[in-house]
């Protein structure tokens, strides 16, 4: 059933390409007078480059990249492993749910419920837009409601060929709820359009391009279309209308890779900016920081997943090539070829080229006989790069980029000193200049933003980050006070000490200086509570909720300061309103009952 999916994803791939170029018959020339290019490009899809690059866009619509989202149609609907009159039926007893995957009248839904005594205590069923994955481990779909992007609580995996609960519900259950953030579909997609200061939201045409396209790694093309049509010419590698990620720098270009392959501990967008401002050929940090925390001999990195580029620096390989000149530094494409993805039983022999373009028969030391036995004979990344299970993900596995010379290899000294002495807390991965020791450190607000991120997303240290949060912010309380982000920081800050009437005063200037922030209303909305000024905890909370209205513990926290402000209708009606999007919620629905009595 995967084949079968996997081809029409490629078929239909194609036809797009096909239709998007028309004959790909050449041009008659043009004799109006040529107009001076853009000095900014835009974005104008995949169909004007295929017109001149129709065999390598062809190649590229089989890759993974090529088919990384797709729209459902009934046509889709015929290669998906579902079952056309039953579906599929899963139940997870954890949260004593059933879900449900059928299709119907060509489209696909998804379904939860639950039931007691054989009646329904709820069923909540959403149809499907997008298919995102392309089978390789598997995938999951997407579906949209009130401008707003979720995923989908059901995913297919492709080794146990069944579906499961989708990467993430084992955590529990978010029902139809987890919204999809831009920094995710960023990577799974095109040209995504969301709206700004609305985590999940996205404009009524969600795309213009739906999956992964040359642009994304390319850059806008716009004007380089034009300087074609026009009959510009230019001399190997100065052609400034369109990138080359080849003819770049080692770092320019690995940064083009490191922006989806590269997910690190915490990410934090520069000032202002948003994923879609990123441009192939700038530095990646220009608009996202990433950061790991330093590894120890103790606890060596072991994450293969999105971690492709942090994996390949520490492999010899890379390190070997570092002092080298640009064109014999190692980097993503001297394996990959974005436009050029070999089948699993092609792989070998493929990346065994690329292998021996630095290495001979000769370099390998392993026995005759351990070398034959591999499958097929001689390969060298089913020894070098053995794909691992993936932690975060069931039922999948990843190939891991470390390169080893063998098994037990052990991780080079570098691995363990690229801290530097005046950030200890966190690597830079992707810093301009010096990636290890030496590096640059990151503005105080990118680092203030990160060390927030990481004393969440990494309990175990959270001491450590709090206190490198508090120095930081201290500092930028003095350089940067007149910032909202720093405002509302200060004002959480006195959140946490108990200082609720410094945490307002903080917070409300936060609000003047950027007033949308459902954060800061979130915690306007507790030091109100805190001061027992009721009313204001309730306004507070209901901003909050109108700007980030899938946020269910907010939701949550508005009901009780409803019941706490003594109205209780509203608060019967705001949990009524609440159970229509997060029916899944078996405490509110016992709550509502409670309340209703």
């Amino acid at each position: 059933m995967n084949c079968r999916l996997q081809s029409a994803v490629v078929l239909l791939a194609i036809l797009f390409v096909a239709l998007a170029s028309g004959r790909a018959e050449p041009r008659a020339t043009s004799k109006k007078a040529k107009q001076p290019l853009p000095a900014v490009s835009t974005y104008v899809g995949n169909g004007p480059c295929s017109r001149c690059h129709l065999e390598i866009a062809n190649k590229f619509a089989h890759t993974s990249m090529g088919r990384s989202l797709t729209r459902i149609t009934p046509e889709f609907l015929k290669a998906l492993p579902l079952d056309p009159k039953a579906g599929i039926s899963y139940y997870d007893a954890k949260s004593d749910h059933h879900f449900e995957v059928h299709a119907e009248n060509g489209k696909l839904y998804q379904t939860e419920y639950q039931t007691k005594a054989g009646q329904d205590v709820f069923r909540n069923t959403h149809e499907m837009e997008w298919v995102v994955g392309t089978g390789e481990n598997g995938f999951g779909t997407l579906l949209r409601r009130d401008g707003y992007l979720f995923q989908a609580p059901l995913s297919f995996y492709s080794r146990p060929a069944q579906w499961g609960l989708s990467p993430g519900y084992e955590n529990g259950d978010y029902g139809f709820n987890r919204i999809i953030q831009p920094g995710c579909i960023y990577c799974h997609s095109g040209r995504p359009q969301p709206v700004p200061h609305f985590a999940g939201k996205y404009e009524s045409a969600t795309f213009t391009q739906t999956a992964v396209g040359c642009e994304n790694c390319h850059g806008p093309g716009s004007a380089h279309v034009q300087a074609m049509e026009q009959g510009e010419e230019f001399a190997p590698g100065q052609d400034k209308t369109i990138v080359n990620p080849p003819r770049l720098t080692e770092q320019l270009s690995d940064d083009i890779c490191m922006g989806c392959h590269q997910t690190g501990d915490a990410r934090v967008l520069q000032p202002g900016k948003t994923y879609q401002d990123f441009r192939p050929g700038e530095p990646l940090d220009k608009t996202v920081s990433i950061f790991q925390v330093p590894p120890s001999r103790e606890n060596p990195p072991q994450d293969d997943h999105v971690e492709h580029y942090y994996s390949m620096s520490l492999s010899k390989c890379f390190r070997a090539t570092t002092g080298l000149p640009a064109a014999k530094q190692m980097r993503c494409v001297t394996c990959h070829d974005p436009h050029v993805e070999p089948t699993g039983a092609e792989a070998p022999v493929f990346y065994n080229g690329k292998c021996m373009t630095c290495h001979t028969a000769a370099s390998c030391k392993a026995p005759q006989a351990t070398r034959q036995a591999t499958k097929p004979a001689d390969n060298c990344i089913g020894c070098h790069m053995p794909k691992r299970d993936v932690v975060v993900i069931s039922h999948s596995s990843i190939t891991n980029h470390r390169i080893l010379a063998r098994p037990d290899e052990p991780f080079p000294d570098e691995a363990f000193t690229q801290a530097t002495a005046a950030m200890p807390e966190m690597i830079h991965i992707n810093a301009v200049g010096a990636r290890d020791a030496k590096a640059m450190i990151p503005s105080a607000l990118t680092r203030l933003q990160a060390y927030a991120l990481l004393e969440t997303s990494k309990p175990s240290s959270s001491t450590q980050f709090h206190a490198a949060w508090l120095k930081t912010l201290s500092d930028l309380e003095t350089t940067d006070s007149e910032n909202a982000l720093v405002q509302a920081a200060l004002g959480h800050r006195e959140l946490q000490g108990h200082n609720p009437t410094a945490a307002i005063e903080h917070l409300q200037h936060s609000l003047k200086l950027d007033p949308v922030q459902s954060a800061v209303y979130v915690d306007l909305s507790e030091a109100a509570d805190q001061l027992s000024q009721v009313e204001d905890a309730i306004t507070y909370a209901k901003k909050a909720v109108e700007l980030d209205p899938f946020l269910a513990g907010m939701q949550k926290t508005l009901v009780f300061r409803l019941i706490n402000g003594k109205h209780y209708d509203e608060a019967i009606a705001t949990m009524e309103k609440y159970l229509q999007n997060f029916p899944e919620d078996d405490f509110m629905r016992k709550m509502l009952a409670m309340a209703k009595e």
